[in-house]
Order: C-alpha cells, then structure tokens, then sequence
C-alpha cells in the first residue's frame, strides 16, 4: 500500500486494505480534529481549488490541515483566476503544484480531476467532479458508519438522486467491499444507470431496487438520504418533476429499527424535517465532523508517505 505521491481520484482506485488502513488513521487522528495540538505537517502548504461550491469539504480539508500545523492557500472560483483569461486547466494545476505540496480540486466537469492529476506534481486529491466521483466523502462515510453503526455485513437503503449523486456512486463502490446489501429507492428518472448496477454486482454487491422509503425501512441498520441536486438537471421543469420526492419525518420512523442511523452528505434541502434531528437516529452532523479526521489521515499518509511497502 503505497501513499506517498499518489492521486486520490475514485473508490475504483482503493482495496478494502487500504480503505482499513484509512479508517484506523482517522481513528487515531481524531482527538487531534477536536482540538489536540499537532505540528506533523508544519511546513506543508495545502491548496483548495474550488472551481464549484461547496462548504463541508473546503472547510474541512482546511481544518484537516490546520490542526495538523499546515498552511492553506484557497481559490474559490474561476473568477478569481487565471482561467477567467481562458487559462487551461491544466496550466493551472502545473503552476500550483509548484507552490503546494497537495492539491484538492473541486470542478464541474466530471473527469477534470483525473485530468488534472496528470499535470500534477504532487499528490492531487478529487473534492468532487462534477457527477463523477467524491472519495473523501466516501471515507467519511464509511468512518461514520464503522464509528456509529458497523461496516460489515450492512443493510443500507441509499435514497434520492442515483443518477446524478456523485456521493451514492463511491459509497455503494466502496459498500461492496464490506458485504452490504444494497436497497436503492429513487423517484422515476433518477435511479442508478444500469452500468453502475452491473458493476456493483461485478463486485459482488447484493443490490435491490424500491420505489418507497417505506418498503425498506423496518429492515435496514443504515439509511442514507441526498437531495435532488437542481444544478445537475438539464432544465428547471425537469428538476421540479422530481423534487421534494421523499421526506423523513419522525412518523417514518416509527417503523425503523432501534438502532437506525440516518446520514446525508448535506446541505439537506427539504428531505429530513428538522424535527429528525433530536432522535437518536440522527447522525448527519457528527457525519460532518468526522470529515476532518478522515481528511486528516489522508493528508499525513500522503505528505508523510505512511503506510509505504
């Protein structure tokens, strides 16, 4: 299991070993991500190119950084770079790593990550790309649900946008892994495409499909909810067709199993009711946390070489 100077772009690209390995970091680094001093990557510059959105993964791969002692330079759109002069990609990604000693990169266009590792001289870390992949969501998930339920042998309901939700991708990737059974719920239009399904079982994942939360939710440990994203729809009347399709409230609940967990990668639009949040079932915040112990790990095993053979 090598680390040091690698690309993280996909799931695709992890074994379950190196996933554990991961995990056990995260664990190790958590005291760390709720305040401990840490000085191991003083003197590493972490650079956040954010070319879309986003809150959790910017501000947690900068906490990740900064309570491990590094310094952060932030991009936060086109706007504000070089590419607003019709600079490539690529150029900018050959400029910054030369100023950084790790790069996350956070585009629309599903592929830029992969792209942009290629013209990277150090490590480069994919914080979304477009539909495509988010692996250090993934991790986080993956640690929530290890930290707050279990990972083996699992039966999780993944519910909302499969098409589009680049979030249920790399998680049921990286589920088949642990032997999980898969119950994808998904409004019409929106559910998995059929490659990713075959791949799925490629791997070995028990995988079902359901039209109601209803039908599935006295049987699962793990309920994972996404918003219907209106910025991957094509047109405005296509997005309302789908939108507001399920919602979680506690009457939902009164079916679930006592030891439920509900997660979502937020930001929630309308899916959870807010009433949800004071039951023992949710974890959706502690999910959001536990991004910076996870991204933590990542950066020391990367930056430090860790975990080399």
């Amino acid at each position: 299991m090598v680390f040091g100077k690698r690309h993280i772009l996909s799931m695709r690209d992890f074994s379950r070993e190196e996933i554990d390995l991961i995990l056990d970091r995260a664990l190790e680094l958590e005291p760390y991500a709720k305040g401990k001093r840490s000085d191991r990557l003083k003197g590493k510059i972490l650079a956040n190119l954010f070319f879309e959105p986003s809150t959790r993964t910017r501000i947690s791969f900068e906490t990740a950084m900064k309570r491990l002692g590094g310094e952060v330079l932030n991009l936060d759109s086109t706007e504000s770079s070089s590419i607003a002069k019709g600079e490539t990609l690529a150029d900018t990604i050959r400029v910054i790593s030369a100023y950084a000693d790790i790069i996350v990169l956070r585009h629309p266009k599903e592929g830029s990550a992969r792209l942009a590792s290629e013209f990277s001289s150090v490590p480069l870390i994919n914080g979304g790309d477009g539909a495509g992949h988010h692996p250090t969501q993934t991790l986080l998930d993956l640690y929530t649900i290890k930290r707050e339920s279990r990972l083996d042998g699992i039966s999780i309901a993944l519910v909302g946008d499969l098409k589009y939700g680049r979030t249920v991708h790399s998680l049921s990737i990286a589920l088949s892994f642990y032997g999980a059974s898969i119950k994808l719920v998904s409004p019409p239009g929106l559910g998995m495409s059929e490659t990713m399904k075959s791949d799925l079982m490629d791997l070995g994942a028990e995988i079902s499909e359901h039209d109601s939360i209803q039908d599935v939710i006295g049987d699962i440990d793990v309920l994972y909810v996404t918003r219907i994203q209106k910025e991957r729809f094509p047109t405005l009347s296509e997005y309302n067709k789908v939108a507001g399709s399920y919602r979680i409230d506690k009457k939902l609940l009164e079916s679930a199993k006592d030891d439920l967990i509900i997660m979502h990668p937020l930001p929630r639009v309308g899916e959870i009711d807010p009433e949800v949040d004071g039951t023992k079932h949710a974890c959706y915040f502690k999910q959001a946390f536990y991004g910076v112990p996870v991204r933590m790990a990542l950066l020391t095993l990367l930056l430090e070489g860790d975990g080399d053979e």
